[in-house]
């Protein structure tokens, strides 16, 4: 049985009286702060973990190596009892493999058979390998001197018995699942996985693939928004489509508050007479309008729905998806119990010119050829087919900027956004 953590404070998107318009910054800070874990725990089969958010630290139950052994095929000793030059030692009866320990100890002036992994038995703590030594009569003959610990691997070298292994909040990958069994765990708390529920609105939106009439568009934001919810770890939940229509809306709200842990929505997001997402936000008291400084996407509505985080992003898909990976990425991943994340962006040339005026962070659909980064031909935000031609963003600073061929400029790939 899992547990869950309390609901969100009403006012966790609130921003300080007489901000209006609110630089990208100081909104990221204010969903850092605020926010924090939504989800339950459970603990689960390591094979089951893949992709699953660890719940809190995980310390070894045991050392890797869990006892000295050897690392390659070849013939083991003390070396304090051989110098240099040629040396020959009798060989005890027996040998020592992975998984069947040698019996006994070896005499000081003596040598064992070992196989690769094979625990080193007593009186063992160096080995020579197979290719460097030659045998007969019951004896094996190889040429010093011989660093001591040679083809050894020591207890523990690896993980200590009781280290932090990983980290909490670490999305556990194949390498983790390899050094979380390594150390003898066979099972792993994890975070339960956050339900990202995406619901769009608006009456001119109809399902794609529908007769449209000549004011009705397809709706292109909720594949791309489910899609992302599912590249980011999380699990989608298709809402639907509603209207322009408050009671439907809220209606929706309430099923969706029972499904889902953070809501979506795309359109409505404003302050229009038909922004209904802002509208609903206003009268459970948690709407926070945030305008933000930022080209494409300004406005988000931030609430809380019966407790459930609402996400109201712009209904243009170019900002909707601008404004999912600047803004509700990192608040799912604290939602999600991963912590805060940002994207690992590289500095790299520029391959376009452009010349920006002081006010807004600017997010231009880039991508890398020959070492430069290009940008979309129009940095018109109804341009969907942009979206689809870039495979980043190439980030320009809040203040002027002139960009020329060969200007530096940070390129993040959609990579590090883990789309």
């Amino acid at each position: 049985m899992s547990l869950k953590p309390p609901p969100l404070r009403n006012d966790c998107f609130a921003l300080p009286p007489g901000v209006d318009w609110t630089p990208v910054d100081v909104a990221l800070a204010h969903l850092r702060e605020t926010l924090r874990v939504v989800v339950g725990r459970e603990e689960v089969p390591l094979l089951q973990a893949g992709g699953r958010v660890l719940a809190q630290d995980l310390h070894a139950l045991r050392a890797n190596p869990p006892a000295a052994n050897t690392a390659v095929d070849g013939y083991g000793f003390a070396a304090a009892a051989v110098g240099a030059g040629d040396q020959v030692l009798p060989l005890v009866p027996g040998r020592a493999a992975a998984g069947v320990p040698f019996d006994g100890a070896v005499p000081a002036g003596q040598a064992v058979r070992v196989l690769t992994g094979a625990a080193l038995p007593p009186g063992v703590d160096t080995v020579v390998l197979d290719e460097d030594c030659r045998t007969g009569d019951g004896q094996v003959a190889f040429r010093g001197p011989v660093k001591p610990g040679s083809n050894t691997r020591k207890a523990g070298e690896d993980m200590a018995q009781a280290a932090l292994v990983l980290p909490a909040g670490r999305v556990l990958t194949a390498g983790d699942l390899a050094l979380a069994a390594s150390v003898g765990h066979g099972r792993v708390p994890v975070q339960v996985p956050l339900r990202v529920g995406v619901l769009s609105t608006g009456d001119e939106v109809v399902a794609p693939g529908s007769a449209a009439g000549p004011a009705e568009i397809f709706d292109a934001n909720r594949p791309m928004l489910l899609t992302m919810a599912a590249r980011f770890g999380h699990v989608p939940v298709d809402l639907g489509h509603v209207p322009d229509d408050p009671e439907a809306l809220r209606a929706r709200f309430d099923e969706s508050a029972t499904q889902v842990d953070v809501i979506l929505t795309s359109g409505g997001a404003s302050a229009g007479d038909e922004d209904h997402v802002s509208a609903l936000l206003k009268r459970t008291g948690s709407l926070a309008h945030w305008r933000i400084a930022l080209k494409p996407g300004r406005p988000l509505a931030l609430g809380l729905w019966q407790g459930v985080p609402v996400f109201g992003l712009p209904g243009n898909p170019v900002a909707a998806f601008v404004c999912t990976l600047i803004f509700a990425r990192p608040a799912m991943a604290v939602l999600s119990g991963q912590g805060w994340v940002m994207p690992e962006g590289i500095e790299v040339p520029a391959g376009f010119e452009k010349r920006k005026k002081p006010g807004r962070r600017e997010y231009l659909r880039a991508r890398l050829r020959d070492g430069r980064a290009e940008v979309f031909r129009s940095e018109g935000s109804g341009r969907i087919s942009g979206l689809s031609w870039a495979e980043g963003l190439v980030e320009l600073p809040d203040g002027a900027a002139d960009i020329r061929p060969g200007s530096a400029v940070r390129y993040l790939p959609f990579s590090a956004f883990g789309l």
